[in-house]
């Protein structure tokens, strides 16, 4: 099921990708956080009451760190996706499965050599099938980045740790969705804004649907001790990238953007079988 849960985090979030793509075009990055997670945060609240899930933690310190690297990972993502190619956005974000391996490392996991061989063959994949090169002009872009996936990792370095301490994860998303509102909604009271018309109205309310189903999902399938198993199966979100790419604005792939695609579901399987050592 972890398997399951990361594959459909992964398509809805290349669903969100598409959404903050195109209404970038219009708004800030740091306006589509605010959108994406204040209109989540009403239907949140409604499906913790349903799902019977009290709002009081005993570990507020880890929800506040996740919450903290979690929407300054979605602000540097989101700002990388409106000065760069999605494709080259979604690369470099996607290295968080790298640094994950490090924090974890660092906390006194032994990877073993099966997992560590799969990351890299999932990364070579996404190299693979975006190619990405950057320009002088597109520094800033690629600096931002890299710094999302620094930072999203450290994010889902703290979703583990709350999993393996019970939390459940309505109750994550949850805090993580109230914070982010309220520190975008600070940030943009010295900042501009701009107006929302109808277009923009229904990609921001697409951004906020498509990332709260996938921070459910995503929660689920890292709540496990098989993290870095769930962070391999996360390049999945290249595939459906690509096939939203192929879908909706007619791109081609050759040959070479196949086999990447088959490293990286190669990657996401062999994963799944090699655990960390503890």
């Amino acid at each position: 099921m972890q398997s399951l849960w990361m594959i459909v985090a992964s398509l809805l979030f290349a669903s969100m990708g598409v959404c903050v793509k195109l209404v970038a075009e219009s708004h800030s990055a740091v306006e589509i956080v605010f959108y994406r997670s204040f209109l989540a945060l009403l239907p949140m609240l409604a499906l913790a009451r349903l799902r019977g899930v009290s709002l009081h933690t005993p570990h507020w310190r880890w929800q506040l760190g996740r919450s903290a690297f979690g929407f300054a990972a979605v602000v540097t993502y989101f700002s990388a996706i409106g000065l760069l190619p999605l494709a080259t956005a979604v690369t470099l974000n996607y290295t968080s499965a790298i640094f994950l391996a490090g924090y974890l490392a660092l906390a006194g996991l032994r990877l073993t050599s099966g997992i560590v061989a799969a990351l890299l063959l999932g990364l070579s994949g996404v190299a693979l099938l975006l190619r990405p090169t950057l320009h002088a002009e597109q520094l800033l872009g690629g600096l931002l980045g890299l710094l999302s996936g620094a930072l999203a990792a450290m994010a889902y370095f703290s979703v583990r740790e709350l999993g393996a301490r019970g939390e459940p994860e309505t109750r994550t998303v949850f805090y993580f969705t109230l914070l982010s509102s309220l520190a975008a909604g600070l940030w943009l009271l010295f900042s501009e804004r701009h107006a929302v018309d109808m277009r923009s109205g229904a990609l921001l309310l697409g951004v906020a649907a498509f990332a709260t189903a996938a921070q459910l999902a995503m929660t689920r399938a890292y709540a496990t001790e098989r993290t870095l198993s769930a962070a391999a199966l996360a390049y999945s979100t290249v595939v459906f990238a690509s096939l939203f790419g192929i879908i909706l604005w007619n791109e081609t792939h050759d040959g070479w953007s196949w086999l990447a695609i088959a490293l990286i579901v190669v990657s996401g399987l062999a994963a799944t079988r090699r655990p960390v050592a503890g």
